[in-house]
Order: structure tokens, then C-alpha cells, then sequence
């Protein structure tokens, strides 16, 4: 039976069996590109090869150079060929009710000196571009912007870690929070970050219940932990210090009450109430205690940035 198997092999041109031998290659070929992306995760796509190299330092190419590629496959039955490509799959960013995400970009510019937090553009959104931020003057570190509670992301898990109370997102690759996951056993949580469960919460200044029963207001008394230095002597900030009051004080038309008023009024509008750090900082906000405080509701504070005492 054997010599007869041989016999016909024999008879079959050699041709033939290079076709045989080119569409089995093909269809292992094909079979390994092909990739299955679930509802809640992305592709995260390395290129194994190709001519062009990583320019300055940041680990997500661009422009097809071989390394960690900027586009991410979506949900669904996903194409790359191998073996140029490989492919790992990743969850998608989600952030629970009464949470806050806080994101840390590994790709972008180094930080100017001095500073402990990233510039933040409203064309970043919610970093699911990561395009965007990179061509865009986006500077590596922590955001000073945070991701809010039902927050559902195609975020890349290379570019940016985001760290929620119950997990951290993102591959470290650079050498810092590389350095962060060895310390943990191969496991990061926030803690690995030095942020405390409070700091991921949304904070909420609400009435509290007395001994005896009875509701007393409450307020948030915040302190900023980045800005321009305290003016000498100040116990506390106040966006534009008093110069506002001492203009009002010099006009002899101004009454006591408008001095009171101008003194107690809050300019909380112009950062909402703390929760855009940037515009915070933009208006000349200094770091530490601050003058006007939270009043009741729900505000999405950093607390890499802000702390408050209610």
C-alpha cells in the first residue's frame, strides 16, 4: 500500500505540489491574521518590522515604524497580516458610578522643568486619540484633567495608564512605572501610585447629621497641591489675591457692603468649582490653602491635585 501511495506521488508534477505547498502557507498565513476583538476590548498592534525607527523616545509610532502602532483594532473580526504584525488584546477604559479615572500619558513631550503635571488642550478629550495628543503638544506624566464616572474607552493601553480604584489600565513600558510593576509583582493598583481610595471618588459636600439629629451645612475647605508659590504671609489663596479689593477700597464711592460682598464672593465659575485644574492654573491659581471653598454637590477633583476637608 505504501509503495503504491509513493508510486502515485511520484506521477503528480511537481508543480502541483508547490501550489499545495503555497496555499497551506497561505492559509496559515491567513488563520494567524486574523484576530477577534470583543465588544469591550481593543487591539493593541506591534510591527515586527520596517525600515523607519521611533523618533524621540516615545514608545507608539506614528508613521508605520516598527514598535507599538497609534490606530487600535475595534470590536469585531480584525485583519493584520502576520507575521509583519502581532496583535494583544486589551481592555476597554471603564470607570464606575461615583468614580474618577486619573490618566497618566507615557508618549508626548517631556515636562518643562519645574512642573509636576501635564498641560492639558481641549482637543485631548478624553485621550482616545492619541494622534491628537502627540501632534498636538501633549506632554508626558499625569493629566491635570480627570475621566469621569461612566467612562467607557478605546484609550491606548501603551500611550496612557489610567488609574481607577478598581483597576489600573494600561502597559508600562517606560522605565518609571516598569520599575512600578516589578515592585508589585507584575500587579499594579492605585495604591502602587500613592493614591489613597478618597482621591478616586467623586467628592460630595452634602449636609451632615449632628449627635442630636439635626442636619448642619457643610462646606469643602480645598487645598491645591500645584500652582505659583503663596504670597508671603497669605494663610490663603484667592484667584487675583485682593486686587479687586484694594481697587474698591481706593473708591471713595465704595460702601462697606460692597467691600463684604466683593471679599466673600466666590470666583469658582472660572475653574468649576476646582474641577478644571488647567483653568485653575491658567488664572494664576497658587498652590495651597485656598479662599473659597466647595458648597454642596458633586465635583470631579483630582486628587493628584486637590485636596479638600469637609
Amino acid at each position: 500500500m505504501a509503495d503504491m501511495l509513493l508510486q502515485a506521488a511520484a506521477t503528480v508534477p511537481l508543480a502541483a505540489w508547490l501550489v499545495v505547498a503555497l496555499l497551506l502557507v497561505l492559509l496559515l498565513v491567513v488563520t494567524q491574521s486574523l484576530w477577534v476583538i470583543g465588544p469591550t476590548q481593543v487591539g493593541l498592534v506591534r510591527k515586527r518590522y520596517g525600515r523607519k525607527r521611533l523618533e524621540d523616545g516615545n514608545p507608539v509610532a506614528l508613521d508605520g515604524a516598527a514598535g507599538y502602532q497609534a490606530e487600535l483594532l475595534t470590536a469585531g473580526l480584525r485583519f493584520k497580516p502576520w507575521p509583519l504584525y502581532t496583535v494583544t488584546r486589551h481592555p476597554m477604559v471603564q470607570i464606575p458610578a461615583g468614580q474618577i479615572g486619573v490618566v497618566i500619558a507615557q508618549v508626548g513631550k517631556p515636562l518643562p522643568i519645574g512642573a509636576k503635571s501635564a498641560t492639558y488642550k481641549p482637543g485631548f478629550g478624553s485621550f482616545q486619540d492619541i494622534r491628537a495628543f502627540m501632534t498636538n503638544g501633549g506632554e508626558e506624566g499625569v493629566q491635570r484633567t480627570v475621566l469621569p464616572p461612566g467612562t467607557v474607552a478605546a484609550i491606548h493601553p501603551v500611550g496612557f495608564l489610567v488609574v481607577s480604584l478598581n483597576a489600573v489600565y494600561g502597559v508600562p513600558v517606560t522605565g518609571e512605572y516598569a520599575r512600578l510593576l516589578q515592585a508589585g509583582n507584575n500587579r499594579l493598583t492605585h495604591e502602587s501610585f500613592g493614591l489613597s481610595e478618597q482621591q478616586l471618588m467623586v467628592v460630595r459636600i452634602e449636609p451632615d447629621a449632628a449627635d442630636d439629629g439635626r442636619l448642619v451645612d457643610m462646606i469643602g475647605i480645598v487645598t491645591t497641591l500645584e500652582g505659583s508659590p503663596s504670597p508671603r504671609g497669605a494663610i490663603a489663596n484667592r484667584l487675583g489675591d485682593f486686587a479687586d479689593i484694594a481697587q474698591l477700597e481706593a473708591d471713595p464711592a465704595t460702601r462697606n457692603s460692597d467691600l463684604a460682598e466683593a471679599i466673600l464672593g466666590s470666583k469658582n465659575d472660572t475653574h468649576n468649582n476646582y474641577q478644571d485644574f488647567q483653568a485653575f492654573l491658567d488664572a494664576g491659581g497658587r498652590i495651597g490653602l485656598q479662599h473659597d471653598p466647595l458648597l454642596y454637590g458633586a465635583s470631579l477633583l483630582s486628587g493628584v491635585f486637590v485636596t479638600n476637608f469637609v
